[in-house]
Order: structure tokens, then C-alpha cells, then sequence
């Protein structure tokens, strides 16, 4: 009598299966080790913390009977400043391609807006280059910046709180991009510094030092 024959073949597995198992899943914190990045669909996790936690702390403090009058980030500009770059191109490629790989978003060239004979510098020159971010993109690189770029800082103590420029915007100087784990150390050319400057809707330092404290800046004591 024939018997039938049984398919011994095993089921097929999806594509990339076994490198997945050996990778982020099979590292626990893998992901929360990682600095934050967008995510479609979803809110930057700093801006559901300014939602839920700022705004309700803010109003207990100064006592806004209005939402809409708690003080927010509107904006926040990095600026790399090479006039060195003059007679060095590349310098000025490996700072927009570092500036990008910083913020997610492609940097803009600044340019010398008048001649400077004492500087060897001429009017249209490329003197650096800046990115401005608005939206989750801004508060996901405040959230790297706070809790991942900072504390990387040797013998790090916080950051000055006074440096408001007395309308509750803040700006903070870095000395090198290094702090920033989205930069390899082997491709880096020179050391650059860069400013942070934080423009908010606070009227006073003092609220727009309330508002970035309650948002995690690690303000000096």
C-alpha cells in the first residue's frame, strides 16, 4: 500500500530573522542607551513631559490663570563660526556635514555681510553655518542635548544660569562637537565650537529659567 508523502520542508522564517534575534532585541536597554530620534507619527518625548509636567508646574509657580500664558521653546539655533574656513574648504564640509548629523536637518551657510581687510575677510565670504529647529525635531535635540551631550562634558558641574539675555532667551557655548555620540572621533579634523541659543516666549529670565529648569537644563547650583 503507497503511503503519502508528508512535506518535511520547514516553514519559511522572514527575512533577516536571525540577525534580528542577535541584535537590538536581544540587548536589554539597547534602545534607551541609543540618543533619541524621530519618530513618525508620534510626539517628541520632551514635548509630552512640557505638556503633562511643565505647564502644570509653571502655573503653581507664578500663578498664570491662562494655558496659553505659560512661557514655551519657540525655537532653538545652532551657529558654527569658521572664518578660518576662508582658506580651508573642506573645514567648512565637515562642519555642515557634523551640523547635520547633530540636528537631523541641513545646515544653512552664514555669510560676511561686509569686507574686513584686518581679517582677510570679504563681503559674501562663508564664515560658518547654523540650523534653526522648530517642532519635535527642536525638543528631540534638546532632549539629546540635556540628557545625553552634557553630561559627557569632562568634569561637568551645569551650566551657567546666567546667561539670559534678559528677555527669558537663553544661549549656551560649547567647546567641541565631540560630546555630541552622533560624531565618530576618527573623522573629525578639528575641533569645533558651537552656540546654542534657546529663544522662548518668556517675558523675564526668571520665568524662562523656571521653564528650561523644568524642562531638565542641568542649571549650575
Amino acid at each position: 500500500m503507497a503511503t503519502k508523502k508528508t512535506d518535511s520542508k520547514p516553514a519559511a522564517q522572514p527575512k533577516g530573522g536571525e540577525k534580528k534575534g542577535r541584535g537590538a532585541e536581544a540587548q536589554p536597554g539597547f534602545e534607551k542607551a541609543a540618543a533619541p530620534k524621530a519618530q513618525s507619527g508620534g510626539k517628541a518625548r520632551l514635548r509630552e513631559h512640557y505638556a503633562k509636567t511643565v505647564i502644570p508646574a509653571l502655573r503653581k509657580e507664578f500663578g498664570y490663570q491662562n494655558p496659553m500664558a505659560v512661557p514655551k521653546i519657540e525655537k532653538v539655533a545652532l551657529n558654527i563660526g569658521l572664518g578660518e574656513a576662508s582658506g580651508n574648504s573642506k573645514l567648512m564640509d565637515s562642519a555642515i556635514n557634523e551640523l547635520a548629523a547633530i540636528t537631523g536637518q541641513k545646515p544653512v551657510v552664514t555669510k560676511a555681510k561686509k569686507s574686513i581687510a584686518a581679517f582677510k575677510l570679504r563681503e559674501g565670504m562663508s564664515i560658518g553655518c547654523m540650523v534653526t529647529l522648530r517642532g519635535d525635531r527642536m525638543y528631540e535635540f534638546l532632549d539629546r542635548l540635556m540628557n545625553v551631550a552634557l553630561p559627557r562634558v569632562r568634569d561637568f558641574r551645569g551650566v551657567s544660569p546666567k546667561s539670559f539675555d534678559g528677555r527669558g532667551n537663553y544661549t549656551l557655548g560649547l567647546r567641541d562637537q565631540l560630546i555630541f555620540p552622533e560624531i565618530d572621533y576618527n573623522k573629525v579634523d578639528k575641533v569645533k565650537g558651537m552656540n546654542v541659543s534657546i529663544t522662548t516666549t518668556a517675558k523675564t529670565d526668571a520665568e524662562g529659567l523656571a521653564l528650561l529648569r523644568h524642562m531638565g537644563m542641568p542649571f549650575r547650583q
